[in-house]
C-alpha cells in the first residue's frame, strides 16, 4: 500500500459501477438506485461541504423519501464534514454493515488457479447480470438496477462467470482506472463454496488488471465474512480502511 492515496482509492471506487440515478448536493453525492448494493443507494459525503449540516441532512431525508428509499449515509474516514457520523448518531441513526476496504499491490501477476469441474467464461452483460442476481438472491428490479450500473460504467471492465453442471456458480468483475483495479460482485453459490471458485475468478481478474497496467487492486468486503477474507488474504489483500452505514432504526 506504499504511496497509494487512499482518498483516491475511495474516489475510484465511487466511479466503479456507478448509477446514472444520482445527483450532487453541495459536494455530497446522493445515489438513488433501487439496486441491492447499498453503495448505489446511499449518501456519499466524500467531497466538500459548505452548507449547514442540519439543512443538508434534512434535504437528503426528503430526497430519499420522495423515491421511497431508506436514507442511508455511507461513512468513510474521508467524509465532509468530519463530524457527520457524530451528528447522525445524535439524531438516532444507527451504524451497521462495517466493511473493510482492502488493498493489494500488483508488482507481478498472481498465478492463475483452477477449480475442478468449473468453466470460466466471458459472458454478455445481460447474462452476467442474470447470474449476479441469481447468486445474490436479488429481485428483478434489483437485477435491472445492477445491469444499468454495469453497462454504464466509465471504467475499463472485465466480468467473469463460473459455471458447473450447466449452471452459474460464481461471478466477479474488475474495474480499472488510473492503475487501480477494483474487484466487485464476487459471489459463489452456497452449495459449491470451498471448491476454489472464488480464487479461480479472482486470480484471472487480477491477471487481467495487471496486463492492463494496474499497480494496485482494492475490494470491499464485509468485516464478518471470514471465508472471503481468507481467500483475499492469499492474494495479498489487507485492510486499508473501513466504512459503515448509518440509517434509521429498521431501515434495513
Amino acid at each position: 500500500m506504499t504511496n497509494l492515496d487512499l482518498r483516491r482509492v475511495e474516489e475510484v471506487g465511487l466511479n466503479a459501477l456507478q448509477t446514472q440515478r444520482q445527483l450532487f448536493y453541495d459536494g455530497w453525492l446522493l445515489r438513488v438506485s433501487p439496486g441491492k448494493a447499498r453503495r448505489a443507494r446511499s449518501v456519499n459525503a466524500h467531497f466538500g461541504s459548505s452548507l449547514p449540516l442540519p439543512d443538508k441532512i434534512r434535504y437528503c431525508e426528503r430526497v430519499y423519501a420522495e423515491r421511497h428509499l431508506p436514507v442511508l449515509f455511507r461513512i468513510t474516514p474521508f467524509v465532509h464534514p468530519a463530524n457527520l457520523d457524530a451528528e447522525l448518531a445524535a439524531r438516532g441513526y444507527e451504524a451497521f454493515d462495517v466493511t473493510n476496504v482492502q488493498v493489494a499491490g500488483l508488482a507481478r501477476p498472481p498465478e492463475v488457479v483452477d477449480a475442478d469441474g468449473v468453466d470460466i467464461a466471458l459472458p454478455g452483460a445481460a447474462a452476467f447480470a442474470d447470474a449476479v442476481a441469481l447468486l445474490q438472491d436479488a429481485t428483478p428490479d434489483q437485477r435491472d438496477a445492477y445491469y444499468e450500473r454495469m453497462i454504464n460504467t466509465p471504467q475499463a471492465a472485465r466480468a467473469l462467470l463460473a459455471s458447473a453442471d450447466g449452471r452459474a456458480v460464481g461471478v466477479g468483475t474488475a474495474m480499472l482506472e488510473d492503475g487501480i483495479a477494483g474487484i466487485f460482485s464476487m459471489a459463489t453459490a452456497p452449495d459449491v463454496r470451498g471448491r476454489g471458485i472464488a480464487g479461480a475468478l479472482l486470480s484471472r481478474l487480477l491477471v487481467w488488471a495487471w496486463e492492463h497496467g494496474a499497480t494496485h487492486a482494492y475490494l470491499q468486503v464485509d468485516s464478518a465474512n471470514r471465508p472471503a477474507l481468507s481467500v483475499y488474504r492469499k492474494f495479498g489483500f489487507a485492510t486499508a480502511y473501513t466504512y459503515h452505514y448509518r440509517g434509521r432504526p429498521g431501515s434495513e
